[in-house]
């Protein structure tokens, strides 16, 4: 279990202050996601609001990054920098962003629908969900991580989509980034050993299509390969001895 960080009770009451502001601004920017409106504006929402709580945006600065929220559009899978980019009926919008409260950390992600995005693209998003409720369930003590990991890609190959193999759910709460890696993909029973006090940030993405992506020029924004939409969903969770507790819920 080296270099995991397992919390005490007082830590994760710190957690889960900082996610029920993540979860509140993640809200508001729902609601503010409608045609018309700019990736910049929404960005903006989100930072103000946080602020407001007497909580910073955990991502700007963040290795460079420069905006508060990543919002990625239809193709975009993730680390989207928001700009001048206007949101348009049909699009699916996925916000992905963390809080930081008195040092304590949260993070989320999810995907919101632009007006009518058709069936195709509700069936995307509506799995890319149930995936990562399955990977909820399996977060209990004595699993293993590989446990979350093959019960998000067996939800995917069910519905016959992809699962991203390139970026991974992780440890957090205290750090942004922490051990172990949560892949979406893989086999049971393998990986760390799961323990009570543990925090975690499950994250399944999930594509149309071939499953590849790619690196943009701007060094973060990741787009599938094909141009195909992905989703994508996060929570951050605690692991207890009464099984899963959503710290980021939607409220």
């Amino acid at each position: 279990m080296s270099g995991i960080v397992i919390k005490s009770r007082e830590e994760i009451e710190g957690i889960r202050r900082a996610a029920r502001i993540l979860a509140k601004s993640l809200d508001l920017a729902a609601k503010k996601t409608l045609p018309g409106c700019t990736t910049a504006v929404l960005d903006a929402a989100i930072e103000e609001f946080i602020r407001s709580q007497g909580a910073e945006p955990t991502f700007k600065g963040y290795r460079g990054f420069p905006a508060s929220a990543c919002i990625s559009i239809n193709e975009e899978v993730i680390h989207g920098i928001p700009g001048d980019r206007v949101i348009k009926e049909g699009d699916l919008v996925k916000i992905d962003a963390g809080v930081t409260k008195d040092g304590f950390i949260a993070d989320s992600a999810r995907s919101i629908p632009v007006g009518d995005v058709g069936g195709e693209v509700k069936r995307l998003m509506e799995v890319t969900k149930k995936a990562l409720q399955a990977g909820i369930k399996q977060a209990m003590p004595g699993n293993r991580v590989g446990d979350i990991s093959h019960a998000v890609e067996e939800v995917a190959k069910a519905a016959g989509l992809e699962v991203v193999r390139d970026y991974f759910g992780h440890g957090t709460g205290l750090a942004l980034h922490e051990e172990p890696n949560i892949p979406n993909f893989g086999p049971s029973g393998v990986g760390p050993r799961l323990q009570a006090g543990m925090t975690i940030a499950i994250e399944p993405m999930l594509i149309l299509g071939i499953g590849k992506v790619r690196l943009c020029e701007d060094r973060w924004t990741v787009v599938t390969a094909d141009g195909k939409y992905s989703a994508h969903f996060e929570h951050t969770v605690a692991v207890t001895a009464n099984g899963p507790e959503v710290l980021t819920e939607y409220v």
